[in-house]
């Protein structure tokens, strides 16, 4: 099975109060010490995944963008003779639109990074502020011209379902980002993550999240806005024109074997999976004690596989093939989804049937977790 790679770069400028990543603020970052350590860290995850050459890199954070190009392309050329680049190999970096990382990115490109993710997050300035983000609506807008211009692929991140944000509001600032002609959007709702500083101030009462009703219409705006524009979801949150979709994130989601290295990186190959220490200092430590940064590693129960392949299949719009995934995990199809609760939300038109594939409606992309829930054996889950 062709192989993805994802690459982990830890730090950032600053945290923001919504994200739940691994990210971490240090005063300084040793670049030497960390070539030499996220090399180590390939070599040993090379050695025990080779095989089939990559069709996918990725490189996310924290703040990739923050890497000099120098130690981007040493990756980048390690990873190609390790296992070897698929033809038209798609190598994506993670960008945030300001002016200091922007300058960097014809350096990125001739390393090698032929897609940029740029978190430009809101198209309104008052609202970079609230979500902590240290661009302002211009600067990000620089960023993305020069994007433009020095990658072959761009896509775009902004957020949505703001506190007290209104159709009309959302309508207006999708459509100028649909006028930018990006290929793909990752357009999210604002959700409150355990252990953020929104979710302190959400429990102080510094502000109200949107309501699920609102936020419900904002979705629904976003699907029809989308759609018309040539860049419908293929995703829940992921929007692209044809053959424009994130063929890493298309790995995770298909549940193809993954290579995760650098801190907190998981990865899924053969039927194990992997997980690598998530705070830098001690990930270092493991790498110089042992080779590597795994924290954990263990092979999964083929019902603990399907779980996670229906998980992820299930979040895209083309479903999941359950007569495929039986075989795969050798399970009858009937414990993979009970088939009267199925037909249940058919009838309800939150999921849909066809032949042996099945998927959830637009309605029950809006309301997934909860379907997913209820879809999803609890045996499988817990297994």
């Amino acid at each position: 099975m062709a192989q993805a790679l994802y690459i982990h770069w830890p730090f950032c400028l600053k945290k923001c109060p919504y994200c739940d990543f691994n990210s971490h603020v240090r005063a300084g970052v040793d670049i030497d010490l960390w070539r030499r350590a996220l090399l180590a860290d390939m070599a040993r995850e090379a050695q025990v995944a080779g095989g089939e050459p990559l069709t996918s890199i990725f490189f996310g954070g924290g703040t990739p963008s923050l890497m000099p190009a120098a130690l981007v392309g040493a990756l980048v050329e390690a990873a190609e003779a390790a296992w070897g680049f698929a033809p038209g190999i798609e190598i994506t970096l993670e960008a945030n639109p300001s002016s200091v990382e922007a300058e960097n990115f014809a350096a990125l490109a001739a390393a090698g990074v032929s897609r940029v993710s740029l978190g430009v997050q809101a198209l309104e300035d008052s609202a970079l502020r609230f979500l902590g983000r240290l661009h302002g609506v211009s600067e990000a807008l620089a960023a993305l011209d020069l994007a433009q211009r020095h990658f072959a692929r761009v896509s775009i991140d902004l957020i949505y379902a703001r506190p007290g944000q209104t159709l009309a509001a959302w309508r207006a600032e999708l459509a100028r980002a649909l006028a930018f002609g990006t290929e793909h959007l990752s357009l999210y709702q604002l959700t409150i993550e355990p252990g953020t500083r929104f979710a302190t101030d959400v429990r102080t009462g510094a502000f109200t999240p949107l309501a699920d009703d609102p936020a419900a219409e904002l979705f629904a705006l976003t699907r029809k806005m989308t759609a018309t524009a040539g860049v419908p979801a293929y995703e829940v949150s992921n929007h692209a024109r044809a053959g424009a979709q994130s063929r890493h994130n298309l790995a995770y989601w298909r549940y193809q074997d993954y290579c995760g290295i650098g801190p907190g990186a998981h990865g899924r190959r053969g039927g194990e999976a992997t997980m690598r220490h998530k705070k830098p200092e001690n990930w270092l430590a493991a790498v110089r004690s042992s080779g590597d940064g795994i924290a954990e590693s263990r092979v999964l129960t083929p019902s603990e596989c399907a779980s996670e392949a229906l998980l992820m299949g299930l979040r895209l719009a083309e479903g999941v093939d359950l007569a495929a995934l039986a075989a795969r995990f050798g399970l009858p199809q009937a414990a993979l989804i009970d088939p009267a609760k199925l037909a249940l939300y058919v009838g309800h038109a939150l999921a849909w049937r066809d032949g042996p594939r099945v998927g959830a409606t637009t309605r029950g992309m809006a309301v997934l977790d909860a379907l997913l829930a209820e879809l999803v054996p609890g045996a499988l889950v817990a297994a």
